[in-house]
């Protein structure tokens, strides 16, 4: 069974026992979340698809988190032509890794 959920304004298609690197979430490790926004769910052979206008009702998806570390780094650059302004920024944004435990589909 694989689902497409809608995670802080991204979506990822996850199946069971998939472990997925996100945004950073406020929560502490090992903690169980549950991700209500479920916007379609199929298994591998196409022959069941359910598909939400926008999600699921009743669908849901549960989860646990492993970890939440830093990413690599990322450069950015301010730049303003013909005033010699040049600013470089590196920072390390927070990453956290969940792992899908299951799916439900129907609630």
């Amino acid at each position: 069974m694989y689902a497409v959920i809608c995670l802080k304004w991204h979506q990822y298609i996850v199946n069971e026992w998939l472990e997925l690197t996100v945004d950073n979430i406020e929560w502490n490790p090992w903690d169980k979340i549950e991700i209500q926004e479920v916007i379609a769910t199929f298994d591998q052979e196409w022959k069941d698809v359910k598909v939400g206008t926008p999600t699921i009702e009743k669908a849901k998806v549960l989860a646990e988190i492993i970890e939440t570390k830093k990413w690599k780094k990322v450069k950015v650059v301010k730049f303003k032509r013909k005033n010699r302004y040049e600013r470089n920024i590196w920072f390390r944004p927070l990453q956290t890794t969940l792992k899908i435990n299951k799916i439900q589909a129907n609630g």
